[in-house]
């Protein structure tokens, strides 16, 4: 993602909240066709599209429409394919099987251009998964302290017209790693973040934001600015108990390989009492 591409003068003040985004939907009569409808303003904006953490947590709440929410995201796979801009676009939704344990569902995020024909801005996959019994025995990953606790951590500034419009909506506070466009020699990065306004939103929509919140790390070898956009991003959950807070969750993201233009990364997110929310996986495009 490019967290520093330029907004738009209007997009430089918070007019919805993600709880006011999702109470805006509107179920769409499309024949066949089960579609969900969505009206998001410039403030939820990323250069210029719309936030992908942002799109595809709205995604995963027209899958939960239209086929259900009695199981657990387990998965979500992402592809970015063009600008999704402020206002009304859809989200179209397929049961492609539902199974004994497992329910596949795809979405694609449609919005008509200035001609009045319809785009294609992603296509994103969802599984999820009832709970089972199982024999193996428990494991995670190990949760270990960084640097900087967030009273400590570097508070990243919101400035209009040079950060994203959608940073409004969430605190950054960097704890370990460099900072984009720096020189620096990290390839990591250990950040606090939260949204400013969780209320109404529930663990697993927060997990499929926040994990996508961050930039990649290895923008900080850069010394200048250069753009940068996701292409694809596979995101696994795993499902937390977490009563509602406003402490920060912790997004630690570790670049793995680049060349040709491009990143494969790997982000971990934690809940605020150290459970492992989400791995994410993604391509990022840098064109610089």
């Amino acid at each position: 993602m490019n967290l520093f591409a330029p907004t738009s003068a209007e997009a430089t003040s918070p007019t919805a909240t993600l709880a006011e985004l999702l109470s805006r939907r509107e179920r769409i009569d499309a024949g066949p066709q089960q579609r969900v409808r969505f009206h998001v303003s410039p403030d939820w904006q990323q250069g210029r599209t719309t936030f992908g953490g942002v799109l595809s947590a709205l995604a995963v709440q027209a899958m939960r429409d239209v086929c259900g929410s009695d199981w657990p995201l387990r998965a979500l796979q992402t592809n970015f394919v063009g600008p999704v801009s402020p206002g009304t676009f859809d989200i179209e939704v397929v049961l492609l099987r539902q199974g004994k344990n497992i329910r596949q569902v795809q979405a694609r995020v449609l919005q008509a251009d200035e001609a009045g024909v319809e785009q294609v801005g992603g296509v994103l996959l969802g599984v999820f998964g009832a709970a089972r019994t199982s024999t193996l025995p428990h494991l995670r990953p190990d949760h270990h302290p960084v640097a900087k606790d967030p009273d400590s951590a570097f508070l990243w500034p919101f400035v209009p017209g040079i950060t994203p419009a959608f940073t409004q909506h969430l605190e950054f506070r960097q704890a370990e790693g460099g900072m984009p466009f720096t020189g620096s020699q990290e390839w990591h990065s250990r950040t606090h973040v939260r949204l400013r306004a969780p209320e109404g939103i529930d663990n697993e929509l927060q997990s499929v934001l926040l994990a996508d919140a961050g930039p990649t790390p290895a923008l900080a070898q850069l010394n200048g600015f250069a753009p940068a956009s996701s292409v694809s991003w596979a995101l696994e959950l795993r499902p937390v108990e977490l009563d509602a807070t406003t402490a920060f969750w912790r997004m630690d993201k570790d670049a793995l390989a680049t060349g040709d233009g491009y990143v494969n990364e790997k982000t971990t997110l934690w809940t605020p009492d150290g459970q492992l929310a989400a791995l994410g996986y993604q391509v990022v495009a840098v064109y610089g």
